[in-house]
């Protein structure tokens, strides 16, 4: 370093602990703010103020007394990188001893391996299914439940249609009530029962002997996809 620019770095350094950064006023070491502009002056003593004049003899200007906070701000940034790309690769490490398998997840086993163009298959025991119930019988669910004949009772209306064009869509709509659980669904034509409103095909579930048996099952029907349902007698 030559004689010019190592008397350079101490009148810089003078100058920074002698003068104010923004007006360069004269300044005292013990003053905290420019008794001319009023700025905060830097301090002139601790660790700041050395680390300050070093780094003043080594470059020969100095950015700021704000330089130390980002390069600790750096640092943290930085370690936190460090552990996260750490943790990452402890959890990748440590969940390579799980395999998927056929059926399931072995624990450090590895993967079963399934020939090109065939199938995982698995054991099911079939011997618990439950038998499937004939077509038409109570427990089948088609949608196609009759009303009894001369019979008057409660059940509860899940839609009406107009009879111009009606009858296929509450045919469709029954079949559906009965595939999501509700029982004794099917269609009645409205102009067949005087407590109904004539010329609607209606489409009922569940045949009930009081309306409080129907009223209690409403629920039952709003849930499986009908919020309009409701309670309504059957009579001739």
């Amino acid at each position: 370093m030559t004689t010019s620019a190592t008397s350079h770095r101490k009148f810089a350094i003078a100058a920074t602990d002698g003068t104010c950064p923004r007006c360069g006023a004269a300044r005292d070491p013990e003053q905290h703010y420019c008794l001319d502009c009023g700025d905060a002056l830097p301090v002139v003593s601790g660790r700041i103020a050395a680390a300050r004049r070093r780094w003043l003899r080594r470059i020969g200007w100095y950015p700021g007394d704000w330089v130390w906070l980002s390069l600790a701000t750096l640092a943290v940034a930085a370690l936190g990188a460090v552990i996260a790309i750490a943790v990452s690769e402890h959890r990748h490490s440590g969940n390579r001893g799980f395999e998927m398998v056929a059926g399931g997840i072995a624990l450090g086993e590895p993967a079963t391996q399934v020939p090109a163009g065939q199938t995982p298959t698995s054991k099911v025991d079939t011997s618990k299914l439950p038998t499937a119930p004939e077509p038409g019988s109570p427990g089948a669910g088609n949608g196609r439940t009759v009303w009894p004949a001369n019979e008057t009772g409660w059940t509860i209306v899940l839609v009406s249609y107009p009879k111009t064009f009606g009858h296929p869509q509450a045919l469709a709509t029954a079949t559906k009530a009965a595939t999501k659980g509700l029982d004794q669904v099917g269609v009645v034509d409205s102009s067949s029962y005087a407590s109904l409103q004539p010329g609607y095909y209606v489409v009922f579930a569940g045949i009930y002997a009081s309306r409080a048996e129907s009223d209690a099952a409403v629920a039952t029907a709003r849930q499986a996809g009908f919020p309009g349902a409701y309670s309504r007698e059957i009579a001739r």
